[in-house]
């Protein structure tokens, strides 16, 4: 049976995320203090030892991705990106509602790692109550003198969905437009205002302190092998728990649907499962007995990508849902690469032409194409994913787009 492992979430609602004496009293920012008892380079070590991947859409593992730092730079920056920008997805804004504390200490850790004094926390738009908690954490923090040397700064976006994509989130950090920058160079070598920068997520940073206060082989130890620790996920939808979840990453989606979410509401069937967001591929009820971790989703087309958990019933219209997901898809676009621009442009035009019952079977044939084109093609993730949810619904759910066709 499927149960919860809090990890993150142990003592939310036990504490004032504002406070960092509350935090403290629960054993917080030991772990800190145990990182700077080594020196930068075995820090990292420790942190690739325990399997810490990154809780975005990459996946990619964090004390990897510090390691390109050059230790020799005189100014790096730690980056956290919360511009949660995916429809459904809540899981870093409950981070920071009930733990903020520890993504101020997991910040600080990643800074003694690469030898970083600044950090910079990107919020989203939406989020303005969070910003105000965030300042009150941070100030707190600094007043305890817990984060000792290292300062962090919160930068609020503007609503743009490609910032997101972390170098689109440091062009809007630095007052440009927020347009993704060709890479390489990666911001681990030139980041923020050209200096090495690491850019990790709420819940990536928010596992630092736990595992260097329990030790990386505790953390390796939980879940899935190759993608170790919990993941938190929020459940959207037909579902009868619509809430949030933190679980081990061996759990499997069947029994996050049906044992923590309660199943499909008013006694439905299950018609499709969308993970990772709306950029997230549809999953069919035969892939249920998937484990929720990053290459079993990667392994059946999917993605874990936010956490993010859509569940639909036996009534709705896929067509319909994935014409929505176009359409937003197309005005998120920032236009800057044609492949997605005129892509996401021509998504849209044909899935409402197909929706309308205006379509024909040479516009099955060209979203195929277009999703080809602008997989292999667009700059940035957000080109790159757009045609996730055409293509999954294309392969599972074909019947329904034929049956609309002229």
């Amino acid at each position: 049976m499927a149960k919860e492992y809090r990890v993150l979430l142990e003592h939310a609602d036990k504490i004032n995320p504002e406070s960092a004496a509350d935090y403290i009293a629960v054993g917080g920012y030991k772990g800190l203090e145990k990182a700077r008892s080594l020196n930068p380079r075995d820090l990292i070590e420790e942190v690739k030892k325990s399997g810490l991947r990154g809780r975005g859409g990459a996946g990619f593992n964090a004390g990897m991705k510090w390691s390109f730092v050059p230790q020799y730079a005189e100014t790096k920056y730690v980056v956290c990106n919360l511009d949660e920008g995916e429809p459904g997805t809540y899981k870093d804004r409950i981070i920071c509602e009930k733990n903020a504390q520890a993504l101020l200490e997991g910040m600080a850790i990643c800074g003694h790692a690469i030898g970083s004094t600044k950090g910079f926390i990107y919020c989203r738009g939406e989020y303005p109550f969070i910003v105000n908690l965030l300042k009150k954490a941070i100030l707190s923090a600094k007043e305890s003198g817990a984060l000792g040397d290292f300062t962090i700064e919160v930068r609020m976006g503007a609503g743009a969905y490609v910032c997101g994509e972390e170098t689109a989130l440091i062009e809007s950090i630095e007052g440009n437009r927020g347009e993704p920058r060709f890479k390489p160079p990666f911001p681990g070598v030139e980041g923020l205002w050209r200096m090495p920068t690491v850019v990790n997520n709420v819940e990536t940073f928010a596992c630092l302190p736990y595992i260097l206060t329990n030790g990386a082989d505790w953390f390796a130890n939980i879940g899935a092998k190759n993608y170790p620790g919990t993941k938190i996920l929020t459940l959207t939808g037909d579902i009868n728990n619509p809430t949030y979840f933190e679980v081990p990453t061996d759990c499997l989606l069947r029994d996050v649907i049906y044992e923590l979410g309660g199943g499909i509401k008013n006694g439905k069937k299950l018609k499709a499962v969308q993970v990772g967001g709306t950029s997230g591929a549809f999953i069919p009820p035969e892939n249920l007995d998937t484990p929720i971790d990053f290459d079993s989703m990667a392994a059946i087309g999917a993605a874990l990508g936010s956490g993010a958990v859509f569940v639909m019933d036996e009534t709705r219209d896929i067509v319909n849902v994935v014409n929505r997901i176009a359409k937003f898809f197309e005005h998120e676009s920032c236009g800057q690469c044609t492949p997605c621009r005129e892509g996401t442009f021509r998504c849209k035009e044909i899935m409402e032409r197909i929706n309308n019952g205006s379509g024909s079977i040479k516009d099955i044939e060209n979203l195929k194409l277009l999703a080809r084109v602008m997989q292999k093609a667009s700059l940035c993730g957000l080109g790159q994913a757009a045609p996730i949810p055409i293509t999954s619904t294309l392969e599972h759910f074909e019947h329904e787009y034929l049956r609309k066709l002229m």
